[in-house]
């Protein structure tokens, strides 16, 4: 006959909390459901521009671009790199940005520190290093209403905002996905903290009131 074995009350309370905790994760895994400009009868923005000549106009290349980026899983460190541009797996909320636009043929190292030298009373008195420069939102802001199309902040505007926008909150910036809620409500990608596990996020809607500044390069 076997021996039956009963698990003491310490033990049960423990299987309990774990199985509690998977439960947890495995729901807040689960992707919400995303919509599609189709969706709400909105028509894809398509740039009549190609920069780069790669016969993928600059909305698209954009937005791709970010896409690309996030998928190297970027680590959320602010650092200074001599080049500009972070080399070593690290990065913050302007890298998605610089990142996006590099792969549709704008080096916003080179554009950023050319403005900043034609004009250099737009911008703040703490300017003159092209390496880090660009990676400031407070500039990026500067420049991109100096070269930019500035559209609506109004988030519930939604045939006014399409993927590969850029949106600019107080203290952080991030690309608008082609992505949306059930609201219609783009969603976001950006890099804003050391904790964040995913890069495409239900943001905007959320953070509505702290948005500056919304933007289409072409």
């Amino acid at each position: 006959m076997k021996k039956r074995y009963r698990l003491k009350a310490p033990a049960k309370i423990l299987i309990a909390v774990i199985l509690a905790a998977s439960a947890v994760l495995i729901i807040t895994n689960i992707p919400k459901e995303t919509y599609t400009n189709a969706d709400f009868g909105i028509a894809d923005y398509i740039s009549e521009t190609d920069r780069d000549g790669d016969g993928l106009d600059d909305q698209s290349d954009i937005l791709e671009g970010a896409r690309e980026y996030i998928k190297t899983k970027p680590i959320y460190m602010s650092k200074y790199y001599s080049g500009g541009y972070p080399d070593d797996g690290y990065g913050v909320c302007t890298d998605v940005v610089a990142q996006a636009l590099k792969n549709a043929g704008y080096d916003l190292m080179e554009l950023v520190s050319a403005d900043i030298e034609r004009h250099p009373a737009a911008y703040d008195p703490d300017v003159g290093d092209k390496n880090i420069d660009f990676r400031r939102v407070r500039n990026l802001l500067v420049y991109f209403r100096r070269t930019a199309k500035e559209l609506t902040t109004d988030v519930y505007d939604i045939s006014e905002w399409q993927g590969g926008d850029i949106v600019v909150f107080e203290g952080h910036i991030g690309i608008v996905s082609d992505k949306r809620n059930k609201n219609g409500v783009p969603l976001l990608i950006h890099h804003g903290s050391e904790t964040q596990k995913e890069y495409e996020q239900d943001r905007l809607e959320a953070r509505k009131d702290e948005i500056v500044a919304h933007f289409r390069i072409s």
